[in-house]
């Protein structure tokens, strides 16, 4: 029996990417999950999948991770259902490409909002149920953090490093309550986030095409189920004495300084 089996894990932006392949994967090893994302059709139909995938229960709860409100009602309403959170998994994520000339205060504070306010209120809301199951909360970051920039993308670097700092800050002040606090951090991965970052799909089909060849292992984008397997090892018992690390995902392109 898997030892996701019977366990909550709460996963945001979950109705589509990297989100959605996590819920699915943990579906086939019978968790209880409470899924969250935008798009209340495409979350539904990840619920669907979910359930014949073998998932023992599935919420879906509709709603901005940018708003306060409706992160208190992510954590409320699966509460209010499972009673426990063992795994708490900050996966949205808002992509953007803007040029400084031209950027707005409104488009820098909804990035940081999705990318970084998000996970760090959720991760307070989850605290006290945290505490009691003894579990982890496992940030969806980037390469971008620490490494590789693109013009246009000053303000989103700048979120995913704030992500990789709030990861480790919070792995030091909560070890004292035995709560792991890990991210993963993944170079090129096709899903649907550039375009939705404001791509176009030739740009995006472009800009997959050269991030590939910046990757040393096999010279090939990361897969999403690559990506999957590293938050569910990090989330596991297997990484029991492994906190504060941003786990990279990259075919070795971060070695080369890209």
């Amino acid at each position: 029996m898997s030892e996701f089996a019977s366990k909550v894990v709460v996963i945001t932006g979950a109705s589509s990417g990297i989100g959605a392949a996590t819920a699915k994967e943990l579906s086939k090893q019978g968790a209880l999950l409470s899924l969250t994302g935008r798009n209340e059709e495409r979350l539904a139909q990840v619920v669907d999948e979910c359930k014949k995938l073998g998932a023992k229960d599935v919420i879906q709860v509709v709603g901005d991770v940018s708003k306060q409100e409706d992160l208190e009602r992510i954590i409320k309403e699966t509460a209010d259902k499972f009673g426990e959170i063992h795994v708490l998994v900050n996966n949205a994520g808002l992509g953007l490409v803007v040029p400084i000339a031209t950027f707005t205060l409104d488009q820098f504070d909804r990035c940081f909002n999705v990318n970084v306010r998000a996970a760090l209120y959720l991760t307070k809301l989850a605290l006290p149920y945290l505490e009691k199951t003894k579990g982890n909360i496992v940030n969806i970051s980037s390469t971008g953090s620490t490494t590789y920039a693109f013009p246009g993308c000053c303000i989103y670097n700048g979120a995913k490093a704030a992500c990789d700092h709030i990861t480790k800050a919070a792995a030091l002040e909560l070890a004292k309550s035995g709560i792991r606090v890990n991210a993963v951090n993944p170079a090129g991965v096709e899903t649907n986030f550039a375009v939705s970052a404001g791509l176009t799909e030739e740009q995006s089909k472009a800009l997959f095409a050269q991030q590939a060849k910046l990757h040393p292992l096999n010279e090939r984008n990361i897969k999403v189920e690559e990506v999957v397997d590293a938050i569910l090892f990090l989330a596991s018992d297997k990484a029991t004495m492994i906190t504060g690390s941003c786990l990279r995902v990259d075919g070795g392109r971060g070695l080369t300084g890209q």
